[in-house]
């Protein structure tokens, strides 16, 4: 790849607006809170750093810098932007800040290192933006880091050149699942099945699974119900100067999950169905053969009817067609049953306790979940 000349995104970036981030001015830090998705309690922030210019994209930043030759030094001042907050880190809280591999060695990045005697409380993420080319080149570096009592992390697990195999090579203690795999995670079984399939990996290799980039509470709920550790993202809060707390709504949030998770109810037969806010829309939606029902909302987030796969409309209104979340199988079946021979198989929309939606079960899988809980009693 020809990199004699920026992009015209990194042209904004000039080497005099470098050389004065290198001299001390215009680079600061921002916090966003990671927090334990157990206990809803903040547990760590990820160090960010944020530029005061017209052209405000770190990204953008750090490309111009590495074209510049300068990459390691951006990376080291940014990487000390953050380590000089340390001192008023919230009790019992780490810090995270993030490192390209291929700088980890660098003599401006081990001048960062050297200049703590200690970095316990400090988890160092190797971002994904250059590929490693030699693990074991890079083994010495991740060394000393962890005989100062650093841990380490992976950064967008699951996003770009990363696998097993680089899990494996690195062993980190902390795996960050990429926004890739959280964006829609509500509403793709394939990527529950991804993250399920990486906290069993992390549990075998004793790495905390970290996700990252959650913005919806359905997003959460899915990361709680299965079992994910430690979560970040707007959902919780935006990185800021200080070291702020979460959003008590998503606190409250995630220890009313954990609370369901106790009595899960209807929660791990919920499927996704696509919304509308119209019957039209729901028509459009249906149209292109991947769904057989829609679910329209109000402008509350709340069900009032569905639209089958011939079009049909369907109340939600004593309809028997709504069900809360919460309700045991055994009752769920009971009250899909004794609708009328028309709506039977319909499916049931799920409701949290606001009435917001949560998805669709489906009669058919309810029955045959209620089915496998009995084969144990029969069999006894």
């Amino acid at each position: 790849m020809d990199t004699s000349s920026p992009s015209p995104d990194q042209a904004t970036v000039s080497p005099a607006d470098i050389a004065r981030v290198l001299g001390g001015e215009g680079l600061t830090t921002h916090y966003q809170p990671i927090v334990d998705l157990r206990r809803g309690t903040v547990v760590g922030y990820e160090a960010l750093a944020r530029f005061d210019a017209a052209e405000r994209n770190p990204e953008v930043w750090f490309a111009r810098a590495r074209e510049l030759g300068l990459g390691a030094a951006l990376e080291a001042a940014a990487v000390r932007s953050a380590l000089t907050r340390r001192a008023n880190l919230p009790a019992n809280t780490f810090l995270t800040v993030n490192v390209g591999p291929d700088v980890l060695a660098s003599a401006e990045m081990q001048d960062v290192w050297a200049s703590s005697e200690s970095l316990g409380g400090v988890v160092v993420e190797l971002t994904e933006q250059h590929r490693i080319e030699s693990y074991v080149d890079l083994e010495p570096s991740l060394h000393a880091l962890r005989a100062q009592g650093a841990l380490v992390a992976i950064d967008d697990a699951g996003a770009g050149y990363a696998g097993l195999h680089h899990l494996l090579s690195l062993r980190p203690d902390f795996i960050k699942l990429d926004r890739g795999l959280v964006a829609g995670l509500d509403r793709d079984e394939a990527k529950r099945a991804l993250v399920e399939m990486m906290g069993t990996f992390g549990s075998r290799v004793d790495a905390w699974l970290l996700a990252e980039g959650i913005e919806t509470g359905e997003e959460l709920d899915v990361l709680v119900q299965l079992g994910v550790p430690l979560g970040q993202g707007y959902f919780f809060g935006r990185p800021a100067p200080e070291f702020a707390g979460a959003d008590p709504d998503s606190v409250l949030r995630v220890l009313t999950q954990q609370q369901a998770g106790e009595h899960p109810g209807l929660r791990p037969l919920i499927e996704f169905a696509p919304t509308a806010v119209e019957v039209d829309e729901a028509r459009v939606l249906l149209g292109d053969d991947r769904h057989d029902v829609v679910v329209i909302l109000d402008g509350h987030g709340r069900p009032s009817a569905t639209v089958d796969g011939w079009g049909a409309l369907h109340a939600i209104r004593d309809s028997g067609l709504r069900i809360n979340v919460s309700t045991p199988l055994d009752e769920a079946a009971q009250r899909a049953i004794v609708r009328s021979a028309t709506s039977r198989f319909h499916p049931l929309v799920c409701t949290d306790n606001a009435g917001r939606y949560c998805g669709i079960v489906r009669v058919e899988r309810l029955l045959d979940a209620l089915a496998r809980a009995a084969a144990p009693a029969l069999h006894a």
